[in-house]
């Protein structure tokens, strides 16, 4: 099979009969061996229903129906397993993303590709998500130093091989882009067109958004720093340390001079970041201890490997 789009969905009855026309247009005009993977995320509408629905008039829709509400996450990792396909698509259900586009991002796999991601041209979103979508943005590119624009754009296609090995729990569906790329993928961005929303109610409020500053710093250590956290925490106790000591050197040269350093708040600073200092030097070396101890061998990635033709 070529293609495996995969859907999750919460709540969006009113979307997913003109969604799942319109991604079957999108799709068969790439391949005619494709399949739709529709993720049921615990709604509490009519979704389930109408994707049965759907599924009973269309051999190519699968259906997953989670327990329970899981998160776009645990839903996106449930249709990956479900997905036969060797390009994987995904996009949200609520049709503000653009079905039209996927042969866009089909073609950059097609050129060499391994991961594409939609950055929106026109965002059809009140000026508050905009602003707060631009400073998460700029924020992560910053961190992860990725130049993707767009990180949580809902829009994406990747190889079976790139969906195999993105960490996908709690909320780092996020920041599959800076994953993929972390990992070696080519990751590529590519304009697409956004609809304002025209069922239902947004759930992307400022707590998202909060809890997205939150998870970069678990996607600073895990790109960054994830396999050597000891120069992470060691550069900058080392840095602490030494403010602390060149403090506690200025006061002890005052004290030599018979300056009384006893009662003056600096010199409680400088202690404070010294023990600091020698505080995460000594949990950066406990945090190696764990990683090495948590992995039997570190996994490199391995794009290809070409062998010598024999006779040759």
């Amino acid at each position: 099979m070529r293609l495996s789009a995969v859907v999750p969905v919460l709540d969006e009855e009113p979307t997913l009969d003109e969604l799942h026309r319109r991604l079957k247009a999108a799709l068969a005009s790439l391949a005619a061996d494709h399949e739709i993977i529709f993720v049921n995320d615990g709604s509490r509408d009519g979704s389930l229903e109408r994707l049965r629905a759907i599924a009973s008039k269309d051999p190519q829709v699968v259906v997953v129906d989670l327990r329970r509400h899981s998160g776009k996450a645990a839903a996106l990792a449930a249709g990956f397993a479900e997905a036969k396909g060797r390009v994987l698509v995904t996009i949200d259900s609520d049709l503000q993303d653009v079905p039209e586009e996927i042969p866009n991002l089909v073609a950059r796999i097609e050129e060499g590709a391994d991961f594409v991601t939609g950055r929106k041209r026109s965002r059809r979103d009140p000026w508050t998500r905009r602003l707060a979508s631009r400073i998460f943005n700029g924020v992560v590119s910053l961190l992860a130093g990725t130049r993707v624009r767009d990180v949580n754009s809902g829009l994406k296609a990747m190889t079976r091989e790139v969906a195999a090995e993105l960490p996908l729990h709690g909320e780092m569906h996020r920041f599959l882009p800076v994953f993929a790329a972390a990992r070696g993928f080519r990751v590529v961005e590519v304009d697409v067109a956004h609809e304002p929303r025209r069922h239902g109610r947004s759930r992307y409020g400022w707590s998202r958004y909060v809890a997205g500053f939150l998870d970069s710093a678990t996607v600073l250590l895990l790109t960054r720093y994830g396999t050597r956290p000891l120069h992470l925490f060691g550069c900058f106790g080392l840095l602490v340390a030494l403010a602390g000591g060149a403090v506690l050197t200025y006061l002890g040269v005052g004290w030599l001079f018979g300056q009384w350093i006893g009662n003056r708040p600096l010199l409680v600073f400088g202690v404070l970041c010294v023990l600091l200092g020698i505080q995460c030097v000594f949990f950066g070396l406990l945090a190696e201890l764990v990683v090495v101890a948590g992995r039997r061998r570190e996994t490199a990635p391995v794009r290809e490997v070409i062998r010598g033709k024999r006779g040759a």
